[in-house]
């Protein structure tokens, strides 16, 4: 038992310097000032937006969102594509915009109702059982349903991908140290391998990623690759950034709502504090202490 157990050690020494040497080789994720940083930070709708873009038209292919449904997308007050109807000043018809111009008179859409989301949803088809014959069938998705997985079951996923495994991106923000400044750093950290360092085929070499060789290849590769609908330049880096932030939304929606709900609570308990102070003098004023 005694042998057993110095065999045990032993092994578990003879990793331990391998780890620690991988784990070394990764470069720190580089500092960014994102919009949700601090307790005052808030989400950027438009980055938001174009983040999902980004997503959708990059990421998806081979990633989920399986912790996510169409309809969190448009629930308010922090969702990419939370609608909003407003009155035309022109026209006087009720308009539905995601850019009202001015948020706080305008009326938030129900998600169910969010032509947007809807529009989101039905663009996928989702696996169905047909309640008359009982077959497998597909329909098009609605706001209710869960992100569309990209492959069938983890077999085709490893299959498609040289026996890798895509993470699922729901909460990768959470699940990563360095978080959204991780996830931003690993899609520009794709470089040439450093001098001496033995290729691995199949792989590619990113300076952010622990050991230094990742299974993915460059998502992001051009300026131009995701279709923007503002004004903003779809600069490799703007890519990067955006799909970032809105990774971040994906593994915390209601961040907003929970920040302006904790900084309440504080002044709720600043204030208790000051009037319990307040009548502890004032019972005890006529006492000696």
């Amino acid at each position: 038992m005694f042998r057993s157990a110095l065999i045990a050690l032993a092994a578990l020494a003879a990793f331990a310097p391998v780890g620690a040497l991988a784990a070394e080789e990764a470069h720190h994720p580089e500092p960014y000032a994102f919009s949700f940083d601090g307790p005052f930070g808030r989400y950027d709708r438009a980055s938001l937006q174009r983040g999902y873009a980004v997503y959708a038209q990059v990421c998806s292919a081979c990633h989920g969102l399986g912790h996510l449904s169409y309809r969190n997308l448009g629930e308010g007050p922090d969702g990419p594509l939370v609608a909003y109807r407003e009155r035309n000043a022109e026209t006087g018809a009720y308009d539905i915009t995601l850019t009202p111009h001015d948020a706080h008179h305008a009326t938030v859409v129900d998600v169910n109702d969010n032509p947007f989301v809807r529009a989101v949803a039905a663009g996928v088809m989702i696996a169905d059982i047909d309640r008359e014959t009982g077959m497998e069938t597909e329909r098009p998705g609605r706001p209710s349903d869960r992100f569309r997985e990209p492959f069938a079951n983890e077999a085709a996923a490893r299959a498609a991908n040289g026996g890798a495994m895509p993470p699922d991106l729901s909460v990768i923000v959470h699940a990563r140290h360095g978080g959204a400044e991780y996830v931003r750093s690993l899609l520009l950290g794709y470089v040439d391998p450093p001098e001496g360092v033995e290729i691995v085929e199949g792989k590619y070499y990113n300076k952010y990623f622990p050991g230094g060789w990742i299974a993915m290849a460059p998502p992001i590769v051009a300026e131009g690759q995701v279709l923007y609908s503002d004004d903003t330049v779809a600069s490799v880096d703007q890519m990067a950034t955006d799909v970032a932030h809105f990774l971040q939304w994906a593994g915390d929606p209601k961040m907003q709502h929970r920040k302006s709900m904790g900084l309440g609570v504080i002044a709720f308990l600043l204030l208790l504090t000051v009037l319990t102070y307040l009548s502890y003098k004032q019972v005890w004023r006529d006492q000696k202490h």
